[in-house]
């Protein structure tokens, strides 16, 4: 079937050259860039002083090798790739940033970030990792009021509380669309292809209320006009899965793409790179803005966090909503917290929805693919 891509701007497969042309034409216009490393920055604090933020981490085998001349070989290979970029100087997003906002999330990226810390301004954020004790909310608060100062003294630049607020709306309204986005993955066959959602939510990130909401309206009348058209991926047969786990993107895709191959219909990206940046909203109209980026934040149900029992009733919310027919729990090696919450996440699937469960654990070579395919397609043949 001949379907027309959603976003026919010359730049379809390629979502970071297209990022790239974005932050080319705000750095020649002078606009700050700041680069950030984990979902947990709050972009709406960043984008109410008018700066753009650039998504540093890497997903690409080819610096792992100069990234392993300083780091340990058994590091995460997300922690690897982005600093082996940064060693070589030839990740074009790390050169554009004037400044880098880290969380300590986990070990690795915490003593990765006091090398990067040697090149580039960088202001680390202590994340507090028991999100639901008392003390959390009011430590992220403190923490999100001190990155403000950062920024504003860096780029002598000023935001308020007023600024912030619209900045919660705006941010509101995007992930909003985007929910609607995703919802054309739940219809039976899906409506819109993983290589679309991957896509549309890596344009989206960095882009304004603004610049973006324009598109994803576009987005959702081409999805609405496919309907019509009787148009869809795969069929009512095809093996429906839900990935969960680590981030994805660059190599990592191959996790997608052997999905793929094997019949299956990815439809449902369970990640940080996927629909979970756009899950929930923050509360608006609130007393103290930043307090209400702090809570809407910790909310995030990272691996990193313990207890993380979010992680298990958004997955919950995510099989009831799209309706899977299997879950793939993609773990990076070496990253423990995920690797470990794996466990979890398998007996939850299994026993509360009954569904077949499957833990990949791989890194961004693609030494492993045959053996992942084979995993996959024994997994497909138990609901055949």
């Amino acid at each position: 079937m001949n379907i027309t891509p959603l976003m026919n701007d010359g730049f379809d497969g390629q979502p970071a050259k297209r990022v790239l042309k974005y932050m080319e034409r705000h750095k020649d216009q002078g606009t700050p860039i700041v680069g950030i490393y984990c979902s947990y920055a709050p972009l709406e604090l960043i984008q109410s002083m008018g700066i753009v933020p650039a998504v540093l981490c890497s997903f690409s085998d080819a610096p792992i090798t100069s990234a392993e001349s300083v780091l340990p070989a058994n590091l995460c290979p997300l922690i690897k790739s982005s600093y082996g970029f940064i060693l070589e100087g030839t990740c074009p997003f790390f050169s554009m940033s004037d400044a880098v906002i880290a969380e300590t999330t986990c070990d690795g990226k915490k003593k990765m970030f006091e090398l990067a810390a040697e090149i580039k301004p960088l202001h680390v954020m202590d994340l507090p990792q028991l999100p639901d004790e008392p003390e959390a909310l009011q430590n992220w608060t403190t923490m999100i009021r001190k990155l403000q100062r950062f920024l504003e003294t860096t780029f002598q630049l000023e935001t308020t509380d007023q600024k912030i607020e619209q900045a919660i709306k705006n941010g509101n309204k995007r992930n909003r669309k985007m929910r609607k986005i995703y919802d054309f993955a739940a219809m039976h066959p899906p409506v819109i292809s993983w290589e679309e959602m991957y896509d549309i939510g890596f344009l989206t990130l960095p882009s304004t209320a603004d610049e973006v909401l324009p598109t994803l309206e576009k987005m959702l009348e081409r999805l609405r006009e496919r309907v019509k058209q009787g148009v869809h991926f795969g069929t009512l047969d095809s093996p429906r899965v839900l990935v969960s786990g680590c981030p994805v993107g660059g190599d990592a895709l191959k996790i997608f793409k052997i999905i793929e191959d094997c019949g299956g219909l990815v439809i449902a990206p369970d990640s940080c790179t996927g629909m979970k940046a756009f899950v929930g909203d923050i509360e608006e109209n609130s007393p103290d803005p930043v307090k209400a980026l702090a809570k809407r934040y910790l909310e995030i149900p990272c691996a990193c966090m313990s207890p993380n029992d979010r992680r298990l009733e958004l997955l919950s919310q995510t099989i009831e909503h799209f309706k899977p027919d299997v879950v793939i729990d993609f773990v990076l090696t070496a990253c423990h917290s995920f690797n470990i919450e794996s466990y979890k996440v398998g007996r939850y699937v299994t026993g509360k929805h009954d569904l077949p469960y499957l833990k990949i654990e791989s890194d961004y070579s693609d030494n492993d693919v045959g053996q992942i395919r084979t995993k996959i397609e024994a997994l497909f043949e138990i609901i055949q």
